[in-house]
């Protein structure tokens, strides 16, 4: 009967009729709100032009292209919804071939070729890459033959994701690249072994370690923790007499260090993790000391690794943009430093409720980069104030928890997928957006969605959220 109900109401409106209005309302709210925080960063330059059309201005191209992005979500929701899941590999084909194209025939911006312009327009490929990848992932976690516990269907899903990351890194664009990333979520909701993303976590943070301390401290405190894991699991007898060594090891080896006697104490903690690997051999657990082995050696050469690739490979201003993040007070408040110093200072600036719209001076003063793109948070906290930015981060939020919700009501995996792709892609754009003006995640240019100025971030996102609804809208067909 619900069923039945559902399928006579689809006949009410053949754009808007009964899609999910609250996921609309969220996507439309955050449109507006990104519409009007560009309008104020580029006011004063609009009221300074003389004969300046407004069309012409940020504020003008961006409500054009929010008009495009109207016609587009109507032209979706009048296209039939089994037109997705049926092209979804040809729509993934045809943005990697733009991701080729755009690397001979694309217009350098900012030291990336990353962009198509024409006619004052410029439209970035990446951004439908996106939405191109959703898809075929979606299709491909949906087939019957596809089986995550398998080793076959973990590399297909793996190619889909990563042959447009390396597309996008020749651009190269670090930050567009980094966002295919969330379908690694997508493809833990959908039972990819958790093993993956322990050992994944693990690496990542020893890299990240490897860029902020030198590399035999690392294998140090990983040979400590080695130690200590094997004393665990020795003997009951044993046991307590080997880690309160252990403990001894540990402690006597921080003040050891402090005293740059470093070597002596590495050459020490080695030679107690072999014995103690050979004591456990002799109780039948060398797998254990096997594992503890490969975790020290992987683990130092990760370390290693980064320490080396961070001095010798990246280029100087690469090392600045690692160091604000890890490392601020190595950096020059006036150099590398001074767009996160700007961000900080005027997101604190608006206090609790702001200065006003229009009112910001360090917008009007354009003391902040990139204030209508990469860094519009900064805008939004500077004239709206704390109650302003803890808004937007709670639309944000709210749409999140909707798109889940949808999700988890779909009846077919197509759009269950495809809806939680959606998220991971808004979610990852939403938190290192934010995080960055804040310094909390690397400044790696990743436009905040909906509300930072640009037609193909928009174009894109708005394709994503009308496929969703027009889905979700005919759940009960599929």
């Amino acid at each position: 009967m619900r069923r039945r109900r559902a399928l006579r109401r689809e006949g009410a409106s053949p754009i808007l009729g009964h899609i999910d209005l609250i996921t609309f309302s969220l996507f439309l709210a955050l449109a507006v709100v990104g519409w009007l925080m560009v309008f104020s960063v580029g006011f004063e330059e609009f009221r300074a032009g003389e004969g300046v059309s407004f069309l012409s201005t940020s504020a003008g191209k961006q409500a054009i292209w929010i008009g495009i992005c109207a016609l587009i979500f109507a032209f979706i929701m009048l296209l039939d919804w089994k037109f997705w899941q049926t092209f979804a590999y040809a729509i993934y084909a045809i943005s990697i071939g733009l991701l080729v194209l755009v690397l001979f025939l694309g217009t350098n911006i900012k030291g990336a070729t990353s962009w198509f312009t024409f006619g004052g327009f410029s439209f970035q490929p990446s951004e439908i890459a996106k939405f191109g990848a959703a898809l075929a992932l979606s299709g491909f976690l949906s087939s019957y033959s596809t089986d995550l516990r398998k080793t076959r269907s973990q590399l297909i899903s793996l190619t889909i994701i990563v042959t447009p990351i390396l597309l996008i890194l020749a651009q190269p664009d670090a930050g567009s690249a980094l966002v295919f990333l969330s379908f690694f979520l997508v493809l833990f909701r959908e039972g990819l072994n958790p093993g993956y993303y322990i050992a994944a976590g693990i690496m990542g943070a020893l890299l990240i370690a490897g860029l902020v301390y030198e590399p035999e401290n690392i294998t140090l405190a990983l040979a400590l923790l080695a130690l200590l894991a094997m004393t665990y699991n020795l003997k009951s007898k044993q046991r307590l007499y080997w880690m309160l060594g252990a403990l001894l090891v540990g402690g006597a080896s921080y003040y050891l260090v402090q005293m740059e006697y470093l070597p002596y104490v590495l050459s020490g903690s080695l030679l107690l993790f072999l014995v103690l690997s050979y004591v456990l051999y002799r109780q039948r657990n060398g797998r254990l000391a096997a594992i503890l082995f490969f975790f020290l050696i992987a683990g130092s050469g990760l370390a290693f690794a980064a320490n080396y690739g961070f001095n010798n490979i990246l280029k100087p201003h690469q090392q600045d943009r690692i160091n604000v993040w890890l490392q601020p007070d190595k950096c020059d408040e006036r150099g590398s430093l001074y767009n996160l110093v700007q961000s900080k200072t005027a997101i604190g600036s608006g206090g609790l409720q702001g200065k006003g719209f229009l009112k910001g001076t360090m917008t009007k003063g354009n003391f902040v980069p990139e204030q209508s793109t990469d860094f519009i948070f900064c805008t939004i906290g500077e004239e709206q104030g704390f109650i302003g930015t803890f808004g937007i981060i709670a639309l944000f939020l709210l749409l999140l928890f909707r798109i889940t919700m949808i999700a988890e009501r779909q009846r077919a995996s197509f759009s269950r997928i495809y809806a939680y792709c959606v998220a991971g892609i808004i979610f990852l754009h939403f938190f290192i957006n934010i995080g960055m003006t804040m310094g909390l995640t690397p400044i790696i240019g990743i436009p905040l969605p909906f509300i930072s100025k640009g037609g193909s971030s928009l174009m894109g996102f708005t394709i994503m959220i009308a496929v969703m609804l027009k889905l979700d809208k005919h759940r009960y067909r599929l």
